[in-house]
């Protein structure tokens, strides 16, 4: 197999961006899938919770990376992520959202509690030591920013660590206040690698030549990336008369008129703050050079609409297919980093050779 890993000069300044196997090559995605993605938080699709839960299916069928999985919430509130799959014979439990008391194996009959621990097992009576903790259904990791559910089968890294560093710089947006608006979901499939749509998204380089409307609502210079240590956050400062939050006393950006955070967490998840509400891009790598872009839009006043975001979206889809042209053609070498401009690609290269 041919090498699928590579090293990233920690200082910007004198980095090189990565090979161009990354771009396309079969290995180096086998690779990328098992290494990164398997290891991954995602959002959990098809979970949507809002306002009284109690009307709510206690039960969602999902899949987490190929995996079948399945959320709960007992009569306690509580929600677990658990394994869809009996611990018996190995049958899948449920198909389809559904409100019940306890899981059920269609194939032999046994029950789970919805924490996963076994409730009855008909023909297990009189076997001893039974039920023990392999018979429970085993565990996944979960974690909820206001709505939005995301959910890891090996949680590296750990939920406090991978989605905690939003919580504490934004401490003071009602995240749940936020609500779903079904007819601002997109699924766009494109003919491009996923590191190349996330490249894109973590710089503002390309702002004014491939966005000039963006561009006319946000300042520039004032433009700015923070790392996080799992992520990037980009904070869009903007131009005067454009729509915008005001951070309260205590906030970092208290005083500073702001048109968007645009949050970015390892790898593919990218959550973008405005003055309306949330907009969710995940990318899903499908081959070396074919990938999902999962588009998702929440609102903190359902009354009032966002405007159209998918000038935007379609614009750097455009523009990084003509990326994924060129970059594994023989000529092109590899490039280095703008010190003041792709930190954030920069971090991105760091966090991905580091997994490989």
């Amino acid at each position: 197999m041919a090498q699928s890993y590579f090293e990233v000069d920690p200082d910007v300044r004198s980095a090189r961006t990565p090979p161009s196997q990354l771009y396309g090559d079969p290995a180096w995605h086998t690779r990328i899938l098992d290494a990164v993605w398997a290891r991954a938080w995602h959002y959990l699709q098809g979970v949507v919770l809002e306002g009284d839960t109690s009307s709510s299916p206690n039960v969602i069928p999902l899949d987490v990376c190929g995996e079948p999985l399945i959320l709960t919430r007992g009569a306690d509130g509580a929600e677990r992520l658990l394994s869809n799959v009996c611990t018996h014979r190995g049958a899948t439990l449920h198909d389809a959202p559904c409100t019940v008391r306890h899981l059920r194996c269609p194939y032999h009959g046994r029950r789970f509690h919805l924490d996963g621990a076994v409730a009855a097992a008909p023909g297990f009576d009189h076997l001893e030591g039974f039920p023990g903790e392999r018979d429970a259904l085993p565990s996944a990791h979960l974690a909820r920013l206001g709505p939005l559910r995301f959910g890891s089968l090996k949680a590296q890294p750990e939920a406090e660590a991978w989605l905690g560093p939003v919580w504490e710089r934004l401490p003071w947006v009602p995240w749940d206040e936020l609500r779903p608006q079904p007819a601002g979901e997109r699924h766009h499939r494109i003919a491009v690698n996923w590191a190349l749509y996330v490249e894109n998204y973590l710089e503002g380089l390309h702002i004014p030549y491939v966005h000039p409307g963006l561009a006319r609502v946000l300042d520039g210079p004032a433009y700015r990336t923070e790392l996080l240590e799992h992520g990037t956050l980009q904070v869009g400062v903007a131009s005067p008369g454009a729509p915008c939050m005001h951070p309260p006393a205590g906030a970092k950006d208290h005083g500073t008129a702001i048109g968007g955070y645009y949050v970015w967490l390892f790898p593919g998840t990218m959550i973008n703050l405005y003055p309306w509400g949330v907009s969710m891009n995940q990318v899903e790598p499908v081959g070396p050079t074919d990938s999902i872009v999962h588009y998702r839009t929440w609102v903190f006043d359902p009354q009032a609409p966002p405007p159209d975001v998918d000038t935007v979206e379609l614009q750097d889809q455009q523009v990084v297919a003509r990326v994924q042209a060129g970059v594994r053609a023989r000529l092109y070498q590899g490039g280095s980093y703008s010190p003041t401009e792709e930190v954030g690609v920069h971090h991105f290269h760091r966090l991905l050779a580091a997994a490989l």
